[in-house]
C-alpha cells in the first residue's frame, strides 16, 4: 500500500519534469526533495528556502545542511511576512498571506531557471483542516504531490526512515506567528521571545515544545511523557521565560496539541453561530 502511493509519487514528479520546491527542512519537505532528487535527478530539481523574522535560524542552519547532505542545488531568498498587512494583523487568513508572498518569490525562480513546477510539501492530513495556505498554491498553481499522492504523515515518516533520512523522527514544526492567538498583532519582539522561550525549555531535552504567546501569559505545550522533565526544571525555565518578557509561565495540562490556536477560532465561529 505504501510501496503503492510511493510510485504514485513518483508518477507525478515524472509527470512534471522539472520542479521548484519550497523546501523548510521539516519532515515533509525533506521527504519530496529526496523524492525529486531520486526521480528526477539533481539538474531538475532546485529546492529554495525563505528566511523570514518567522522562520527560526536554527531550522535555516538544518535546511541549509540538510540540502547539502542530499547534494540538492539550493537557495535561500529573504522574505519579509510582518511587512505584509493583513500577516502582521494577524487575521485568521494569515497563512494565505505567507503562502501568497512564498509563491509570488518562487514563481520568478521558476522562470528564471527554465523550470516548469513549484511544489510545496501539502500532505493528506491537511485536507479538511483550517489551511487557507491551500487557497494561494491553487491561485498560483501550485502544487502539492504528497497529498495527491495521498500520502499521510505517519506514512511519509515511514519512508523517510527507510529513505535513512535524518528527519523521520523530527518533531512537527510550524511559523512561529502560529503561538499568537488570532487578531493579537504580530511583532518582531512578541517572535524573538516565543522562539528564545522555545530553545530554552528544548535545552533541557524537550523536543516538541510550544510556547504559545497570550499576552503576559506564556502556556508552554509539550507531551504529557515530558511533563516530568518539565515540572523537575520548572524553577529554571520560570526565570528563563520571564526573563523573555513574560509576567506568568503556565504549563497546559491537556499536552502538546498541533495547530491548537486553531480551537479559539473554530470557538469563535461556533459563538456567532449561536449568536
Amino acid at each position: 500500500m505504501i510501496e503503492n502511493k510511493y510510485g504514485r509519487l513518483q508518477e507525478i514528479l515524472k509527470e512534471m519534469r522539472t520542479v521548484v520546491i519550497a523546501f523548510s527542512g521539516g519532515v515533509d519537505s525533506t521527504f519530496l526533495l529526496k523524492a525529486a532528487l531520486d526521480t528526477l535527478g539533481r539538474e531538475n530539481v532546485l529546492a529554495v528556502t525563505a528566511d523570514s523574522e518567522t522562520y527560526p535560524f536554527e531550522e535555516l542552519q538544518e535546511a541549509i545542511k540538510l540540502a547539502e547532505a542530499l547534494g540538492a542545488r539550493h537557495e535561500v531568498i529573504q522574505t519579509s511576512e510582518l511587512a505584509i498587512l493583513g500577516y502582521a494583523e494577524n487575521t485568521s487568513n494569515r497563512c494565505y498571506f505567507c503562502k501568497k508572498s512564498l509563491f509570488e518569490h518562487l514563481i520568478p525562480i521558476m522562470h528564471e531557471n527554465q523550470y516548469k513546477n513549484v511544489i510545496f510539501g501539502l500532505i493528506a492530513d491537511d485536507l479538511g483542516e483550517h489551511r487557507p495556505g491551500t487557497k494561494a498554491a491553487k491561485e498560483y498553481n501550485v502544487r502539492g504531490p504528497l497529498q495527491e499522492a495521498n500520502l499521510y504523515k505517519a506514512e511519509i515518516r515511514e519512508l523517510s526512515q527507510q529513505m535513512g533520512l535524518p528527519t523521520w523522527d523530527k518533531p512537527s514544526f510550524a511559523c512561529l506567528s502560529s503561538r499568537i492567538a488570532y487578531g493579537e498583532q504580530i511583532t518582531i519582539e512578541k517572535l524573538r521571545r516565543i522562539d528564545q522561550s522555545e530553545q530554552a525549555v528544548r535545552a533541557f531535552g524537550i523536543r516538541q515544545v510550544r510556547v504559545r504567546n497570550h499576552g503576559e501569559i506564556a502556556r508552554i505545550e509539550v507531551e504529557p511523557a515530558d511533563f516530568k522533565r518539565l515540572l523537575e526544571n520548572h524553577e529554571e525555565i520560570v526565570h528563563i521565560l520571564k526573563g523573555n518578557g513574560y509576567t506568568y509561565v503556565t504549563l497546559d495540562m491537556s499536552g502538546y496539541k498541533s495547530g491548537s490556536m486553531n480551537k479559539l477560532l473554530k470557538d469563535s465561529v461556533k459563538q456567532v453561530e449561536r449568536v
